[in-house]
Parts: C-alpha cells; structure tokens; sequence
C-alpha cells in the first residue's frame, strides 16, 4: 500500500509538472495584416483585446466599425486611405455616413482603442466618429474633406487626439461634445487632450461643446472660418474648466454661411460662448478679420439662447492683426478678466 501511494504521489507530480490543473496561459498580442483588395472590417472582427490591424498602403472602399477592447487600428501613414464603398451600405457606421467607428454603449464605455496612422476621405459625415470611449487615442490621422466632422467624439473621457490633420471639411475638424443628440449639463472629459494637431480650411478648427477638464493646445489653426469655439448654452453645469493654451491660430478668414444656431462666421480666432472658468493663455492669434457678429482675435459672446460666458481668464496671449480688434467683449457679465495680453485694439477699449 505504502508503495503505491508513493506511486500516486509521484505521478501527480509529473502531471502537475506539465500544467495540468494550472493555469491557462493568456493568450499573445497578434498582428492581422490587411492588404488592398482585402476587407479591414473581417481583420477586425477576427481581433481580440490588444490586437493590432495593420493597414498596408492602399486605397479601402469601406467603414470600419471598432467594438473591440485595446484594439489597434494603424495604417502606415498617408498612403493607406479609406474611402466610402461604392456600394450600398451594409453597416451602421457607413449608413450613418462615417469612415471609423469606434463605439461603446450605454452602459460599458470601450476602453483603449487606438486609431493610426492612415487618411479617412470622402464621407458624408466623419472621417472618425467615435461614442462612449475611455481612452481613445487618435494620432497621425489625416481626416481630409468628409461632409461634417473630421474627427468627432461624443459620450467619451479621457481622449488624446495628436499629431492629426483635419483639412477641408464642413463642420469642424475636431468636434467634440457630451451629446448630439440631447440637451444635457456639461460633462467631465477626466482631461482628455487635443495637442499637436494642425486644423485648416474647415468651417470651424476645434470645436468643443458643452464639456469640461480638458486642454486644447499647441495646435497649428488657420485658414478656417473660425479656429476654436468653446459653446455651452442653457443646461448645467456650463460649459468649460477647461484651458486653450499655446495655439497658433493665424488668419481664420473663410466665409462659412449662417445656420439654425451661430451667424455667418468669418475671421474668428478664439471664440468663448456660454463658457466659464476656461483659461485662454500662451497662444498666439494674428489676421484673424471678418464682419461676423463673432470676429476678432479672441472673442467674448453671449450664446445664442442669452447665457453669459462667466469668470473666464483671458491671459498672457499674444495678438495682432485681429479685425473689428484682437480682444472682443460683447458678454454682459462682469467677472470675465483680460491680463497681461500683448494687442493692439480692443471693443470696448482698455482690455489690453
């Protein structure tokens, strides 16, 4: 008896040693590969959690929807492009008019996704769109001549949008907000960042509606109707605790016609709309000229349904060329302040 329970033991041992009853080992980081002529879409539905597609150069007729945790999604740089498919569209994504997609839900946002390297062109509506994300990160993304957004985020925290291109596109190049589709209170962004990234020839550079703890800065704006608006409105909290700092945002003077919310805009640099508590500093703003009630190098307005933009600091920028002047007050309230701002003119006269 004693022997075979040795016996026992001893091929426990053994089976114990070759993993048996042990832990699985969890599984590597793959790369899928995606070549012209092939579908990105299968690439990524074949992913798992930390996967990479990798996009060789080429031209993709289709959009791409992302539901996938940690998933890379990387080009290798201008030459990979996606375009709209010629055909109907079979997706969400493209029946709503949109290149990437990058979607959570209502209940679990999708954290970690990356988007890379590579040109969206062409749709109806955004280049990227993306709804309930933690942590997205947008980076060398040229969004080139899409129908609305370049680049649009919504419902989402703790974004990074660098080093990208938005060019020619109808609404804003960046456009971020909390909802489009409801009215609702400003919300916490948890410091997403939009950094590095060079805005031209939209109707708006960046656009930042009813949001809060966030930075715009060291971005290269110009050739837009307007560079940067922050717009809040009549829900609460407003808009802002948010800070645009170190831009350099020159000669926004494109004629973009009225719509159903904001005038004609034209030569708009910096514009603050129903904010309040956004820091505006370091940022350089010249030729920024137009006849739009929202003209001028760095603009103070009331929004369009009458709320004042309040205690916003409007300090240590450098302005120059701006028309009707480079520091423009048409708010009623009383506790927005202008210090050590380096201008010409100013409406009224003394901001400077």
């Amino acid at each position: 008896m004693m022997k075979r329970h040795f016996s026992y033991l001893a091929c426990t041992a053994v089976l114990a040693g070759a993993g048996i009853g042990a832990a699985p080992p969890a599984p590597q980081p793959h790369t899928h590969v995606v070549h012209p002529g092939q579908s990105i879409q299968k690439a990524v539905d074949a992913a798992r959690a930390g996967d990479t597609v990798l996009i060789a150069p080429g031209t993709y007729h289709e959009s791409v929807t992302v539901r996938t945790a940690d998933l890379t999604l990387r080009g290798m740089g201008r030459d990979t492009v996606i375009k709209p498919a010629a055909t109907r569209a079979t997706t969400s994504c493209a029946a709503n008019g949109n290149g990437i997609c990058v979607i959570g839900n209502k209940h679990h946002n999708l954290k970690g996704v990356t988007v890379a390297s590579l040109t969206v062109t062409g749709f109806p509506k955004s280049g990227v769109f993306a709804m309930a994300t933690d942590g997205l990160t947008v980076r060398r993304v040229s969004a080139v001549k899409n129908g609305v957004w370049g680049i649009a985020q919504e419902r989402s925290v703790r974004g990074v949008f660098v080093h990208n291109t938005a060019r020619g596109n109808g609404d804003a190049g960046l456009f971020l907000a909390n909802t489009i589709t409801a009215e609702a209170g400003a919300t916490n962004t948890q410091g997403t960042v939009v950094e590095y990234n060079r805005l031209q020839d939209n109707r708006i550079g960046v656009t930042v509606r009813r949001l809060r703890n966030l930075a715009v800065a060291h971005n290269g704006i110009s050739g837009n109707c307007a560079g940067v608006f922050v717009v809040g409105d009549e829900n609460k909290p407003k808009a802002g605790d948010l800070r645009v700092a170190d831009n350099r945002i020159a000669e926004n003077n494109k004629s973009c016609p009225k719509t159903e919310r904001l005038p004609a805009l034209q030569g708009s640099g910096i514009v603050l709309t129903g904010a309040e508590k956004v820091l505006v500093t370091g940022n350089e703003v010249t030729g920024n000229s137009g006849a739009s009630p929202l003209s001028g190098g760095i603009v103070l307005f009331k929004s369009m349904v009458g709320v004042t933009s309040e205690r916003n600091t409007i300090r240590g920028n450098k302005l120059s060329g701006n028309a009707p002047a480079d520091l423009v007050n048409t708010d009623t309230a009383k506790n927005n302040t202008f210090t050590g701002n380096t201008c010409a003119a100013s409406r009224p006269a003394g901001l400077c």
